[in-house]
Order: C-alpha cells, then sequence, then structure tokens
C-alpha cells in the first residue's frame, strides 16, 4: 500500500512536510530562546541558526511553487502528465530546491557568516543584519516573485478547473439542467474557496515579516519577533492546507491514530 503514495505529488508534500517539521523542531525554539533568554550557544551557531533559517524557509516557498507548477500540469495538460512530471524529474526538482537555497541563503548571510557576532551589542545577544540591497533582494525572490508565479499558475487552474466542470455537466444538460447549474457553482465556489485560502494564508504570513523588514534600520530583533513567529507559523498551516485536503490523507491520519495501521 506504500508504494501507492510514491507519486510526484507526494515527493513535493514529503520536501516541503519536512522543512515545515525542520521549522518547528529547529527554527522556532531557537527564535523563542533569542528572544526570551540569553543566546549561550556562542556568535557561530547564532550565524548558523540564522543560516538554516534562510534554507528552510526558502525550500518552503520554493516546495510551494514546485506544487502549484504540478497541479497546473495535471489540471491543465493531463495527458501528457504522467510523462511530463515523473518521480525521477521530482526528485531532481527537489534536490535542486534545496541546493539553490542553501547557495542563496549563504549569499544573503555571507557577511554574517563570515564574521560572527559582529552586530552583537552583548554577550548572549544573537540579531541578524540584513543589508537593504540584499533584503530587497530577498523580498523579490522569495516573495514577490513566489506569490506572482503561484496566483498565475492557480488562476490558470481555476479557469481550466471551471471550464471542465462545465463541460461535464453540460452533457447531462437534458436530464437534468438544474442539477448541472448547482453543481458548477458548487466546484466554482469550492475551487475558488481553495485557492483563496492558500494565497490569503501565505500573504498574511509573509508581508508583516517583509514589512517590517525593509522599514527600519532591517534589524530584526525582539521588537519584531511577533512578526518572525508568523513567517514560521506558515508553516504550520501548510500541512493543512496541502495536505488535509486529500481524503487518502485523512484515511490515512485516521488509520495511524486509531492503530488500526498495526492491523494485518
Amino acid at each position: 500500500p506504500c508504494r501507492k503514495l510514491h507519486t510526484p505529488t507526494n515527493i513535493l508534500l514529503l520536501s516541503l512536510a519536512v522543512s515545515d517539521f525542520l521549522v518547528g523542531l529547529l527554527l522556532m525554539p531557537g527564535e523563542i530562546m533569542r528572544n526570551t533568554a540569553c543566546w549561550f550557544f556562542g556568535d557561530l551557531m547564532c550565524s548558523l541558526y540564522n543560516y538554516i533559517s534562510y534554507i528552510v524557509t526558502s525550500a518552503s516557498v520554493g516546495d510551494m511553487v514546485l506544487i502549484s507548477v504540478d497541479r497546473y500540469v495535471a489540471i491543465c495538460d493531463p495527458l501528457h502528465y504522467s510523462t511530463t512530471v515523473t518521480e525521477r524529474k521530482v526528485k531532481v526538482c527537489v534536490c535542486l530546491c534545496w541546493l539553490s537555497s542553501a547557495l542563496y541563503s549563504s549569499v544573503i548571510v555571507k557577511a554574517d557568516l563570515t564574521q560572527p557576532g559582529q552586530h552583537n551589542s552583548c554577550y548572549g545577544e544573537c540579531v541578524i543584519v540584513v543589508d537593504y540591497i540584499l533584503g530587497t533582494f530577498d523580498l523579490v525572490v522569495t516573495f514577490i516573485a513566489p506569490v506572482a508565479v503561484i496566483i498565475v499558475l492557480y488562476m490558470r487552474v481555476f479557469v481550466v478547473a471551471v471550464s471542465q466542470a462545465r463541460a461535464m455537466r453540460s452533457q447531462v444538460a437534458a436530464v437534468s439542467l438544474q442539477l448541472s447549474v448547482s453543481l458548477t457553482r458548487k466546484s466554482e465556489l469550492k475551487a475558488a474557496w481553495t485557492l483563496g485560502v492558500l494565497m490569503v494564508v501565505f500573504l498574511i504570513c509573509f508581508c508583516p515579516y517583509y514589512c517590517v523588514t525593509l522599514a527600519g534600520d532591517d534589524i530584526i530583533n525582539s521588537s519584531a519577533s511577533y512578526v518572525i513567529f508568523l513567517f514560521y507559523f506558515n508553516s504550520s498551516l501548510n500541512p493543512v492546507i496541502y495536505a488535509l485536503f486529500y481524503p487518502w490523507f485523512r484515511r490515512a491520519t485516521k488509520l495511524i491514530i486509531t492503530f488500526q495501521i498495526l492491523q494485518p
């Protein structure tokens, strides 16, 4: 049964789940420690923590873009989906996503990695300074560009899905016209609601962080910690948005919680 889950879409969901898990395991505890107590791991670990935080969040955004591309091909070109999107290609894309996130993050925090603790004003402090130019570049790469791609692809998916639903309903229009109209409207509302949830949650979690980053002196400290937690909270919502919408995932979760998975 587990082999049935080895699909390109599930590989992307697995990569997203790994990045979200690392946010909860490493980044959120580190952020709590950095803002509520002294950072006693040293300047080097502080720089590595900042570096890892950029890698994980960038990879998470990259996974979301890959998932939107996957859904676009599946809906808009279903006949060629099995040949265009294969497990091998998806695995390569996921590896490239994490590798490019690591390289990109090294550019953003290069100054902090070469001279750890240079911006700390006292012992036990862990801050990161983002240059205005790099901050603007990061805004474009990890927010504006991904949002634009996701919006364009999902709007295209929405239009194609609605047109396909209408075409299918029109075939039975002679039998029950009223039922056809009702089901079409239902499909439209469901698709619109799903797309709305995806984009609204993403924007709510990411907008405050970039606004605070670019508004002041570009130092993210304890005064702006709430926007960082909101930024990370998006990773907690991703499993709900991308996974719990799948019926097979709900069934699998039920089997695990009720221990039915242990039965032969």
